[in-house]
């Protein structure tokens, strides 16, 4: 007996292990997809930490369809016809717990905000007091501080490559803008990333750590709370804050000294976000102090990465695309000489340009921002999608890599540039307008999306009209969880206007 217990108790634990992974395997048996997706997430973390987990993702559905079994209770869907679905308004799918891994923490509780709360009524709580700030209407009040941080933005690239002949690193100076920007709009000043040209603080290797953190461990999120979030080993760390959290703190005390010291403000913009958030506290007492925190950090959490992978991707596809950029200059050319294009492209002139719109849409549909799955939760009684019947529990999610080259939407050439797709029909186009994921959809949709446009439709046409731009050698594309591209190098001269 002796001999035969430990072989007994193996026997045992390997028969319990084969039924787990039995009734893993059994329950979405009719969803096709890797075998040993089907018994472990170990695969799909594998595809995440290789960086490379989009590409991953369309040669399965390329493989297997529509639906993609991609973990043990994980359904990859890749008709873009079911956005409505599991993202749409109405529908209640609750974020799966991939979002708390993004969840930063502070003083050993995690901050929750906007983008990352699982809780339905949290988010409305948060999103209520602060949605009409987000808006287009009110967004071009600011108009001025962008035109400020843009013309201080051609000021120092032109010094750069003054300073050398070499290619100059425009990805990163495109995100030290976006910073800068999104510092002028949130705290009336711009963060210093343009005027150091540094990592201020070191915030973007930090948010670059946490999405490649995220990336991950987000395919196993008991991961995170066995480690992070453990609240063991956060008694070891009582004081820990997030250099995230703490740069979006310090940003805002800095900004609340200013008011202190100049009492009224000569010297800031009254109606900024940090104004605005502090007004709605002010004016709702039942507010949480904690709300501003997370409002302030979801700013910079999110206002400076996704801004500059969708420029980045814009001013990529145009030079590598000659015939694109030709049309874009000439569109350009005609308005300038009509009297429709300022030195500093105002918002409202950039809606005239619909060649530039194209071009915008086409690099948000062909290098989508986000590069895994938007996770939610099938809620009770099930869902179905594709004529499959998906039960309730399941974990669902949409790759926009996949979505956004569905040849029965975007066409044949889905997975090739082509912005003259979206000069075509009204119907077509609106079609493939709802078939976009580029900053998620539904009541979940990014609030912060028209920042993004803002700089977008004001600096890319402003860069192309005052300058002209060589690409010196390639990009590389490495995905956790928000694309990141590297090694966009470029040489600017000043164009002849």
């Amino acid at each position: 007996m002796s001999v035969l217990s430990p072989t007994l108790c193996f026997c045992i634990g390997g028969l319990f292990l084969l039924l787990l992974f039995y009734c893993s395997w059994r329950r979405h048996r009719h969803v096709p997809g890797p075998f040993l997706a089907s018994i472990s997430n170990i695969p799909r973390l594998r595809w995440a930490w290789s960086g490379q987990a989009h590409r991953m993702h369309l040669q399965l559905h390329g493989k297997y369809g529509k639906l993609v079994r991609i973990g043990p209770n994980c359904i990859s869907v890749g008709d873009p016809r079911e956005i409505q679905k599991i993202y749409g308004t109405g529908v209640r799918m609750q974020k799966s717990d991939y979002y708390t891994v993004l969840q930063p923490m502070s003083r050993g509780k995690a901050v929750q905000g906007l983008f990352n709360t699982q809780d339905e009524n949290l988010h409305r709580a948060l999103k209520r007091p602060i949605a009409g700030y987000y808006s287009m209407t009110n967004l071009v009040e600011f108009e001025p501080y962008v035109d400020t941080t843009i013309k201080f933005f051609l000021k120092r690239l032109e010094e750069v490559q003054k300073q050398s002949r070499k290619a100059c690193d425009l990805g990163t100076w495109l995100q030290w803008f976006a910073f800068d920007v999104m510092g002028e709009l949130t705290f009336s000043k711009r963060l210093g990333f343009l005027d150091e040209a540094k990592d201020v603080d070191g915030i973007m290797a930090s948010i670059w750590n946490v999405f490649q953190y995220s990336s991950w461990v987000g395919q196993m999120p008991w991961i995170d709370k066995l480690w992070v979030k453990n609240p063991y080993i956060q008694r070891f760390f009582p004081e820990a804050t997030s250099p995230v959290v703490a740069f979006a703190l310090e940003r805002a005390r800095e900004r609340t000294n200013i008011f202190d010291m100049e009492k009224g403000g000569t010297k800031y913009n009254s109606k900024d976000f940090m104004s605005r958030f502090l007004d709605a506290r002010a004016n709702n007492p039942e507010i949480p102090e904690w709300f501003v925190t997370a409002w302030a950090t979801s700013n910079v959490l999110a206002g400076s990465d996704t801004t500059a992978i969708m420029m980045r991707s814009i001013i990529y596809f145009l030079l590598k695309h000659p015939e694109s950029l030709k049309k874009l200059m000439n569109e350009l050319t005609e308005a300038r000489r009509e009297g429709r294009l300022s030195d500093i492209v105002t918002w409202k002139e950039s809606r005239s340009l619909p060649y530039l719109d194209a071009c915008v849409k086409e690099a948000g549909r062909l290098h989508p921002v986000i590069g895994l799955p938007l996770e939610r939760v099938v809620p009770d009684g099930g869902v179905e999608l594709c004529g499959t019947h998906i039960a309730e529990g399941t974990v669902v999610g949409m790759s926009p890599w996949v979505v956004h080259q569905d040849k029965d939407v975007f066409g044949l050439d889905a997975a090739e540039w082509n912005p003259d797709r979206w000069l075509c029909d009204k119907e077509s186009r609106t079609l493939m307008e709802r078939c976009l994921l580029t900053f998620g959809s539904g009541h979940r949709t990014c609030t912060g999306k028209n920042i993004s446009f803002l700089e977008i439709y004001k600096l890319i046409p402003t860069m192309f009209w005052h300058y002209n731009m060589a690409l010196e050698g390639d990009w590389k594309v490495v995905n956790h969880w928000m694309v990141v591209q590297t090694d966009l190098r470029v040489k600017l001269a000043r164009r002849s206007t």
